[in-house]
């Protein structure tokens, strides 16, 4: 184990910026906020698009594959603002989060920058932060405006996100719950790290899995 744990490391003993996606990454998805989430993207589309619920999932399950994310989706199909539906679809109940002063502690070790990127917003965040107990832990929250409303995977989305930072992706780590989204940081030179249940997804993309994402960020820390 003493060895292993020296291996991880040593793997990540080049990092100078740790970047953390935020839903079920920063909180477990047993919280369950991504069912609040999309059920406003339900109503949303229903009173928008003017159409039933299951249309209104279907095309919600459809934009999320083809276009990464929802919102990507409704507006390259239907040209809809996005600022309405960031602020609804965010509109949700943090009382399923709970804090994490073990997390906090870990991820406030880490060395150089830590930063969240997420495909939600800033404030949505900051209210998730809040939540998990993990305010003033992070340099920078990015959401999915700051990459001009372009959502991960899109390889566009992290390069914006990055140059805004000035992150060096080669001395950079991704921590991410969906395996989409670590394969464009993989191409950058990151360090990545699938976040979730143990039954590890094996891609060349993904170089480290864990499920207990304070114990894994503990062992990071000089």
């Amino acid at each position: 184990m003493t060895a292993l744990l020296t291996d991880i490391t040593a793997e990540f003993s080049h990092v100078r910026a740790w970047v953390f996606d935020l839903d079920n990454t920063l909180y477990p998805p047993r919280a369950r906020l991504f069912d609040q989430i999309e059920a406003r993207m339900r109503a949303w589309m229903m009173r928008e698009l003017r159409v039933e619920a299951t249309e209104a999932d279907r095309l919600r399950a459809e934009y999320w594959t083809r276009y990464g994310t929802t919102l990507a989706g409704l507006m390259a199909e239907h040209g809809l603002p996005a600022d309405d539906f960031l602020l609804d679809v965010h509109d949700i109940d943090m009382g399923g989060l709970e804090a994490d002063p073990g997390l906090a502690a870990a991820i406030a070790a880490l060395p150089g920058r830590r930063i969240v990127y997420t495909n939600g917003t800033r404030p949505y965040a900051q209210r998730v932060l809040a939540a998990r107990g993990l305010t003033g832990v992070f340099d920078a929250i990015y959401g999915v405006e700051h990459a001009g409303l372009v959502p991960k995977p899109e390889r566009a989305a992290f390069e914006a996100v990055f140059a805004l930072d000035g992150l060096a992706p080669d001395q950079g780590a991704m921590f991410e719950d969906d395996p989409r989204n670590l394969a464009v940081p993989h191409a950058m030179g990151m360090r990545t790290v699938l976040v979730g249940p143990p039954e590890a997804l094996r891609a060349d993309h993904i170089h480290h899995h864990t499920a207990d994402l304070a114990g894994f960020v503990s062992q990071l820390a000089p």
